[in-house]
């Protein structure tokens, strides 16, 4: 699998990188981060496309060999890469919303740091 974003407003970043896949892709809702929180926060997670009308996509998580922790959770987006805010927010998603920010992509250890969309 290949996970490619392009440098936009929602993450400077672009990425270009390949994972194998392990196991299929299931649509996420949520996940718990711990960059902010080192007891961790839960998020709202979406997907980040370029329709400038409508940019928030699904967002997945697929478990993925990764080179340097053997079994990863990766989460993913649209072409934008993926856009997180704080559970506790119902403010809809936007680029100049300071309670929320972007990523590209995100590599997680632990499948109980995800919560999914079924």
């Amino acid at each position: 699998m290949i996970v490619e974003v392009e440098s936009n407003d929602n993450c400077e970043t672009s990425v270009f990188a390949r994972f194998k896949e392990v196991g299929p892709a299931r649509p996420v809702v949520q996940v718990r981060l711990y960059e902010r929180n080192a007891a961790g926060a839960w998020c709202w997670v979406t997907g980040w496309s370029d329709n400038e009308q409508a940019p928030a996509c699904p967002a997945y998580a697929q478990l993925v060999e990764d080179s340097g922790s053997g079994l990863a959770h990766l989460v993913y987006g649209g072409i934008y890469g993926l856009r997180f805010k704080p559970v506790t927010s119902d403010e809809p998603w936007s680029l100049v919303n300071s309670h929320q920010w972007g990523e590209a992509y995100l590599l997680l250890a632990d499948a109980r740091d995800l919560r999914y969309a079924d």
